[in-house]
Order: structure tokens, then sequence, then C-alpha cells
């Protein structure tokens, strides 16, 4: 029980307010307010410098003025801890927030299974031509259908990019559903631990020379931004397909762009971009073998249910001096729990003890 009331501050919506509300109000310790980026600014950030915990918007429906970086962190000297919508955190400075002993978490898992078969059901739109084919359906009077004849999916190679909860759950759902070859390249993975989730380990040269689709499914990070270009494009095997479900900016868009222009690359399936929505004159939209979405692979009615339960859940447990199960920096934790201690008026389940 806190020594007083914990506030949790999030901006219009949660991805399912009906299940946050069920989830907290369980929880009367904890002091819920829902923001709204029309509101003065003042008002705004009162209640910001005030709260406790700040659930952050997904970057599409975010105002970049509550982005969580280095400026926020200032005008919010009570916050401890911030949590992602979804798996991705990358509207979140994780450095900063360490840096102020802040907790990043996020929700994990919390929507694998509907990212997983949208992927899946990129790869096999692609390479049935199901999208293509039904354009020239809407627009033309007599379709040719040998035009679009498309290949089966079943046994060709799959590259997965990434095999945390998504890329594990994709492998499982392409070698169990369609007997796919199953390669994985994760350098943050052993190779046996990549076996252990159902793939092949391979290098990452190897993965876009090897597969007849490639499926990215790694966080975006200074390491990963921009880490896909024409190098890796022009590697693909020309029947291939590239799916992207992760975050926009991992392939670099442009370069892609010349990859399809020049015939490198058999398709593309998009949920992503650099700038989302995307401009309606954006140069991959002008492909027909590109599917683009807007950014909707995880948002199935059950996963926008499950990661606001995961989220709302897990601020129980932060709220309420524990140890949250989703932390991306762990090494916020020692100086996390002194700060916790003078604003909430306790110490945390297993405080770090260490010196400052």
């Amino acid at each position: 029980m806190t020594a007083k009331k914990a506030k949790l501050v999030f901006f219009e919506r949660w991805a399912d307010d009906d299940a946050a509300t069920r989830v907290l109000t369980t929880a009367p310790e904890i002091e819920v307010t829902r923001l709204r980026y029309a509101d003065p600014r003042a008002v705004n950030d009162t209640a910001m410098a005030a709260a406790h915990g700040y659930q952050i918007q997904s970057r599409v429906e975010l105002d970049q003025f509550w982005l969580a970086e280095a400026p926020l962190l200032e005008r919010a000297p009570n916050l401890l801890a911030i949590s992602s919508t979804g798996s991705g955190y990358d509207v979140i400075d994780v450095e900063a927030c360490t840096r102020k002993g802040v907790l990043v978490v996020n929700q994990a898992g919390g929507n694998a299974p509907a990212v997983a078969e949208h992927a899946v059901g990129l790869m096999l739109s692609l390479s049935k031509r199901i999208s293509s084919s039904d354009r020239a359906v809407h627009r033309e009077a007599d379709v040719d259908r040998f035009i679009y004849t498309g290949n089966n999916i079943q046994r060709k190679t799959v590259g997965i990019l990434g095999l945390g909860n998504i890329g594990r759950l994709t492998a499982k759902i392409c070698r169990n559903g369609f007997d796919m070859t199953v390669l994985a390249h994760d350098p943050h993975l052993s190779e046996d631990e990549i076996r252990a989730r159902g793939a092949e380990p391979v290098s990452r040269d190897e993965l876009f020379g090897r597969s007849d689709f490639i499926s990215v499914h790694c966080p975006r990070t200074d390491e990963t931004f921009g880490s896909i270009g024409l190098r890796e494009f022009s590697m693909m095997k020309p029947t291939a397909f590239f799916v992207n479900t992760a975050r926009g900016g991992i392939h670099d868009e442009a370069r892609l762009a010349e990859a399809l222009s020049r015939n490198l690359i058999a398709g593309a399936g998009l949920d992503v971009f650099l700038v989302e929505p995307p401009a309606p004159d954006h140069p991959l939209l002008a492909f027909d073998n590109v599917i683009a979405n807007p950014h909707l692979a995880g948002m199935s009615a059950e996963s926008q249910t499950g990661i606001t339960e995961y989220a709302a859940t897990q601020w129980i447990e932060i709220l309420n001096g524990r140890r949250p199960p989703r932390l991306i920096n762990p090494e916020a934790w020692p100086l996390y729990c002194r700060r916790f201690e003078a604003i909430m008026g306790y110490a945390p389940e297993g405080a770090a003890t260490e010196p400052a």
C-alpha cells in the first residue's frame, strides 16, 4: 500500500479504455488522470509535473511535445516510470530516463499473436498476389487472371530478423503451418537459444541471401536504424519479398524504392513507415507490388485489450512499490529506488542498497 496517492497520467485514450478501467479500478490507491492535447499546455504541464507514472501513446497518435525525452523529464520531477503502449519504446529516450532514475517498461508479448499473424498474412498476400489482383478487379473490366499467378509459401524459406516474442511466434506459424525452413539472425541470442526457439541460426548476410521472405521483428534502436539498405536488398533473391511489421526507419525507404524499381526483389509488405501515416505521394505507394498498412499489425481487438491489461496490471505493480516484470532499463533500478522512497515515502520491495 502506498504512503500517499500515486498519480498516473495518460493522453486521450488507452488502446482499450474499458480494459484499463476494469483493471485500474481494483487499485484505488492510484489516481488516474486523462490529459488532452487540446487543453492548455500549462494545465497539462502541471499534471505531468505532479505525475508519478506516464502511460505514453504510440508514435502515430503522440503529440511530439510529449515525447519521453530529456525536456519532458526536466518538466516532470516526480516521474518514476514511463510505460509504452506496446512492445516498442522508440518514443522514449531510455538513456535519459536511466540517468534520471526513471524506469521504462513495455508490454512485450501482449500483441505478439496479432503481429505474427499479420506478418504471415503479408507473406501470403504478396506471394499469392492477393492484393495486386484485388486492385486489378476493382479497376479493370476484364482481368487476365493468368497475369496474377502467384506462388505457394509452402516449404519456402523465411528469414526472421529478431527472434523475440513476435519473431519466435512468426517462426512457429511458418514452420508448423507451412512447413517452411526458418532461418533467424538475432545478435542478442546464442545459437543454442535460436535453435530452441525453432530456427536455424545464420549470419545476417546469409539470412538475406537464402530467404524467400525476410520478416523484420527487431526493435528500432541506434544500432538498427537505417540498417537495411541497398546492400541488403541486393543480396536478396529477385523472387524474394521483404516484410516489416516492426518499426519504420529500420529499413531505408529510399533504398527499398530503388530496389523495387530495379527489380532486385519481388515486392514488399510494409506495416510501418518512418513518418506515419505515409503521405499519399510517398514513392513506395506507387508500386503495385507493395502492400502498405497504417501501422495496424498489432491492433487486433484481442491485442488492444491484451496490451492494455498488461500495462494497467504492470502499473499496479510499479506504483505499489514492486519491481515491474517488463523492465527495459534495469540499470536504473538503484537510483529509482532512492527516488521512489523520497517521493512516495517508503522503499520499494527489493530496494537497492548500492551507494549513489
